[in-house]
């Protein structure tokens, strides 16, 4: 069996892509503003994120909204082998 699609690697995102995830709605009754960022942080690179999270407090947008089960996306990503640095993103712009 052979795969439908190649996996894109290093695909270059432009600021218009990054603010498209701003359109992101939750098809699962979850909080829009964490369903978007965990989107983001799931698509994106930790550039195009550090971006994103950029207009996403621009936009007025929550960053400490929770899940279904009560975690923030900062919660989940600390979980995360790979996801300090995307950690550290939303931690520069979270108020303390």
């Amino acid at each position: 069996m052979r795969k439908d699609k190649e996996k894109v690697v290093d695909e270059v995102w432009t600021e218009e892509h990054v603010k498209s995830f701003l359109n992101v709605k939750s098809h699962d009754g979850s909080d829009e503003d964490f369903h978007m960022l965990l989107k983001a942080y799931q698509s994106m690179r930790a550039s195009d994120f550090e971006l994103f999270v950029s207009f996403f407090c621009n936009d007025g947008r929550d960053m400490n909204k929770a899940g279904k089960d009560g975690r923030t996306v900062l919660d989940i990503i600390s979980t995360h082998r790979h996801g300090a640095q995307y950690a550290e993103i939303l931690r520069a712009v979270t108020p303390r």
